[in-house]
């Protein structure tokens, strides 16, 4: 493998919770003011999403620590589609020699070649 997989290990993804969501009409929101509520569909109690690259990778719990919100992982996915979610789809699906695709990261990671 071309990749140095520690290389690989430093590069920053984002990293997304999304609180919820809603299809709203354009004649709504201009019409938002400070102050405005918008109603998210979802139950206070309910799992959040996490996502990375967009894509969801597990679902956790709203915390506060300190001043801060944060998230307790309540749910995460299988390591390997965890990887997978930190590549975009064309490097997923790259069969060139010089770049590792998602599926040999994944499976280097999981055999403790790190």
């Amino acid at each position: 493998m071309a990749t140095d997989i520690s290389s690989i290990m430093s590069l920053e993804v984002p990293l997304v919770v999304v609180l919820g969501e809603q299809s709203l009409m354009i004649n709504d929101i201009k019409n938002w003011i400070p102050g405005s509520i918008i109603e998210l569909g979802k139950e206070a109690e309910e799992d959040l999403e996490i996502r990375i690259n967009n894509k969801q990778i597990g679902e956790g719990s709203a915390v506060k620590i300190g001043e801060n919100f944060g998230i307790q992982v309540n749910y995460i996915g299988d390591p390997k589609d965890r990887i997978n979610a930190m590549s975009d789809d064309d490097t997923a699906n790259s069969g060139s020699a010089e770049e590792m695709n998602a599926e040999d990261l994944a499976a280097a990671l999981l055999d403790g070649q790190l």
